[in-house]
């Protein structure tokens, strides 16, 4: 039986689960220099939290492509706005879509950003350049920032970043130690958690005794960063599974009570298992909800989109006050990019970077407020830009990682935290 076959077998029948999807709590190698501050053309100026308030990040992630004029910025009564209607929010002056009621409740709590723009209108780049603050170039992969986040922050016998909905962000040069524990579907019970029953105490240790010689005597010959992740990972598996932690992943484990007001969605579910994870020290948490890419029967399509939004994002919020864990817990609610404001001949909203819609609350995040403009279509900006980097440099500012650490990528070049940016002016309390 070929090595790695035997590692497999040995893994999946004693662990049951694979030891590449678990997350490694080590630290990566890494050193601080500061990166250059000055003002960036056409950005806020600097406003930094005074405190790092985040323990952990709860991040919303749109895959397609939210439309910004059904959502946080709607444009009542315009040709572009397409028969969308607006609804006032608890906050004087504050309107977001007519189908967002329950967010429109909770506008207090969010700091809406309208301003925030990039240049890359194809989902691929897109997704790379708003998962890691970093434009694709010269192949180099570059980390998600929820694999940053597990590096740097991660501890304890769960995953450092669990993406539920969708497989996430990858650790690019990081390894796989740090990649995203995936829960492709929470409306179902994660499998393979445990050991299997028939395997015994006794067993169990001499078949991880065993597989621990065999990585080790491995290792020495194959030192190489890609074979001490995959150890790492291992090593993680087995702490996982003897955790009273994982019971986090069960969602049979919440009250009915507490249950009924995310439904039945994956997402809305999806978020009540990133409330459940974050209480139990988990620091990065994104949470997926597909289908915005809607280039065609855009206003058919988006109702449901927005109606599952709406209940689980505000379900989320409220839940995570209840639990007295919204200060603590910064949640970040953006997607590929923002929607043309026309509509196209064939009834759908298409790509547009320009325009990319985001939302913040907790964390220290001073809700209840906009942060940037559009003018009155929708179709461009008003006063300062913010760019992604920006985004970026807030986040890494209230979870307390340091922006402007460096690590080499593959090639030895080094690449810092975060790609530029300021602060985001007014967004902390």
């Amino acid at each position: 039986m070929l090595r790695r076959h035997f590692i497999s077998y040995l893994l999946r029948s004693s662990a049951g689960l694979a030891a590449g999807s678990v997350l490694s709590a080590c630290g990566a190698d890494a050193t601080s220099r500061k990166a250059n501050r000055r003002p960036i053309p056409g950005t806020v100026p600097v406003s930094v939290p005074k405190r790092p308030s985040a323990k952990a990040i709860i991040f919303l992630y749109m895959t397609g492509g939210p439309s910004q004029l059904d959502t946080f910025d709607p444009k009542p009564g315009t040709s572009n706005a397409a028969g969308a209607r607006a609804v006032s929010t608890n906050v004087a002056g504050m309107q977001f879509g007519s189908l967002l009621p329950r967010l429109a409740t909770m506008a207090d709590k969010l700091a809406v950003l309208r301003s925030l723009t990039s240049k890359e209108g194809s989902h691929a780049r897109a997704r790379h350049l708003m998962h890691t603050g970093y434009t694709p170039a010269g192949g180099i992969q570059h980390p998600a920032f929820g694999s940053i986040t597990a590096a740097q922050l991660g501890k304890g016998p769960l995953p450092s970043y669990v993406s539920i909905g969708g497989p996430g962000a990858g650790a690019g040069f990081l390894g796989g130690a740090y990649s995203p524990f995936s829960v492709l579907n929470p409306t179902r019970n994660v499998r393979n958690l445990a050991r299997h029953r028939s395997i015994g105490d006794p067993r169990f240790r001499r078949r991880m005794r065993l597989w621990s010689e065999l990585e080790g005597d491995f290792a020495k010959t194959h030192d190489v960063p890609v074979v001490h992740g995959q150890r790492a990972s291992g090593e993680r598996a087995v702490a996982m599974m003897d955790s009273l932690k994982v019971d986090a992943f069960n969602l049979e484990k919440e009250p009915e009570s507490a249950k009924k007001p995310f439904g039945s969605s994956r997402f809305g579910l999806g978020c009540l298992m990133a409330r459940r994870l974050v209480q139990v020290g988990v620091p990065f948490v994104e949470v997926n909800l597909n289908g915005w890419d809607t280039h065609t029967d855009h206003q058919t399509r988006i109702k449901p989109l927005c109606e599952t939004l709406d209940r689980g994002m505000s379900a989320l919020l409220a839940d995570l006050a209840s639990n007295g864990l919204l200060e603590s817990t910064l949640v970040v609610w953006t997607g590929d990019f923002g929607r043309t404001p026309r509509m196209s001949p064939r009834g759908g909203r298409d790509h547009y970077p320009k325009l990319s819609p985001a939302v913040f609350a907790g964390g220290g995040v001073r809700g209840g407020q906009v942060i940037g403009a559009t003018d009155k279509n929708g179709e461009d900006i008003v006063g300062s830009a913010v760019s992604v980097p920006d985004c970026y440099r807030s986040i890494a500012s209230a979870i307390g990682v340091d922006p402007d650490t460096e690590r080499k990528s593959r090639a030895g070049r080094p690449i810092a935290t975060v790609d530029g940016g300021r602060v985001i002016h007014g967004l902390f309390a």
